[in-house]
């Protein structure tokens, strides 16, 4: 016997508010699940960090990175021993709320974001902090604008959203769809655009005093410039004095970054790209004769070569890089390796070996030692002319002079002598009688 699979008709009418509050729900475990399955997918994973060189690095002995991801200098601002309370709250946030500066270092996207510990440090700094650039992408670079967007105070902690913020608005109604049937539509409407800000945590480790605005720019100003300043100026703040100084007086140096070089001359007025060998480059051509022109070769995103070709003059070449020990982590140049090289001799040395003894071979003793069975001898590894054995008085220097033997028979005796006469000898024939002539 068989049962039919379908099930008794319900109304419309009076079920489709239990059904849109069941799909909801559907909808909402499904969520739910599915956030446990990946935090426990991520609780047994394994993170490694490698650094720009490709070894893993240790988290407990930092390596040396780029002078943007090091530790920032502790602040000294001084605080007051009241804390902080609604009214000042309120204060903060209006003063920090919309307010514009200049990025002095990287800033990651991400929901995590950076952590500057009020006068202390930054969180993450060194590989890790690249780590986090490099997986997360780069929100901000040295010298961009930046907006503080939304500001929240929470316990001890100042939380700045730079750029509109490193997360979706609506982060639990843009899982929640509503509708009657198969039709459903979400409860957020929007364009899908990924975020692009930043985050920035300010913690105090503890009570939150009383602030003032110019105490919170204060205290961040390793991350945040708020100062007036030109897009130049601001990028030249993050960087060395040699290389600010380079920048500003228009000067392209090997090592130099793309972005560097159009702070420093601008857009150029020809690229031409090329080959050499296996490697593409750019190149970008500033000037025209008769005045003077600059060809700034460019790999990837750094400058290689740089050429400047003056009217009359031989062209000028610079090839060495000289901005990577600039940018090192305690932001130091890289000091020239000590000259020890001493020219002994130019060339091969000439012995006159009639009058000269070889140098003495290399040896393991100092110079004027002596050892004791060595006090009888000549100083150690001196060579001296070789000297050939005297001629003996009874020696014949002349080979041809010298007495011969006769040869002896296999048993050792000498053969007899031959007292036959040659004449007498069968195999010496007289020669035959010449043919008579007829008459």
């Amino acid at each position: 016997m068989y049962l039919p699979l379908t099930s008794p008709p319900i109304s419309l009418e009076s079920n489709h508010h239990h059904c849109a509050v069941g799909r909801i729900f559907l909808v909402l475990i499904t969520s739910c699940a599915a956030s446990a399955f990946l935090a426990g997918t991520s609780a047994f994973s394994q993170a490694v960090t490698i650094d720009s060189s490709g070894r893993v690095a240790d988290p407990n002995n930092p390596s040396t990175v780029d002078r943007r991801f090091a530790q920032v200098e502790p602040t000294k601002v001084e605080f007051s021993k009241l804390a902080m309370d609604a009214k000042n709250r309120q204060e903060v946030i209006r003063i920090m709320q919309s307010e514009q500066g200049f990025a002095m270092r990287p800033f990651p996207k991400g929901h995590k974001g950076l952590t500057l510990v009020a006068n202390g440090k930054l969180d993450p700094a060194g590989e890790s902090y690249l780590e986090m650039i490099t997986k997360e992408g780069t929100s901000a670079k040295p010298g961009d604008r930046l907006v503080l967007t939304d500001v929240k105070i929470e316990n001890s902690k100042i939380i700045f959203d730079i750029n509109g913020g490193p997360d979706r608005k609506h982060r639990f109604l843009r899982h929640v769809q509503i509708g009657t049937g198969p039709a459903m539509s979400p409860v957020v409407q929007d364009n899908e655009q990924e975020p692009t800000g930043a985050r920035l945590t300010l913690d105090f480790k503890g009570r939150l005093p009383e602030l003032t605005g110019s105490q919170v720019k204060a205290l961040l100003a390793p991350l945040i410039s708020f100062d007036v300043k030109t897009p130049i100026q601001a990028f030249t703040d993050t960087l060395p004095p040699k290389l600010k100084e380079a920048i500003l007086n228009h000067h392209v140096m090997v090592g130099m970054s793309t972005e560097m070089v159009l702070f420093a001359m601008g857009q150029p007025e020809k690229k031409v790209r090329e080959m050499d060998g296996q490697m593409p480059f750019e190149e970008w051509i500033y000037g025209a004769p008769p005045k003077d022109v600059q060809f700034v070769r460019i790999n990837g995103n750094r400058v290689i070569r740089v050429e400047l070709a003056k009217v009359g003059e031989k062209p000028q070449i610079f090839e060495k890089d000289e901005v990577e020990g600039l940018m090192r982590t305690d932001g130091s140049p890289l000091i020239p390796a000590a000259n020890n090289t001493k020219t002994v001799a130019m060339g091969d040395v000439v012995r006159n070996p009639d009058t000269q003894a070889p140098a003495a071979p290399p040896s393991l003793r100092n110079p004027g030692e002596a050892l004791p069975q060595d006090q009888d001898k000549g100083s150690a590894g001196t060579m001296r002319p070789v000297q050939f054995p005297k001629q003996k008085p009874d020696d014949h220097p002349d080979a041809s002079k010298l007495p011969r033997q006769k040869p002896t028979d296999e048993e050792g005796q000498q053969p007899a002598a031959d007292t036959q006469p040659d004449s007498a000898r069968p195999d010496q024939a007289k020669p035959p009688d010449p043919p008579s002539q007829p008459n």
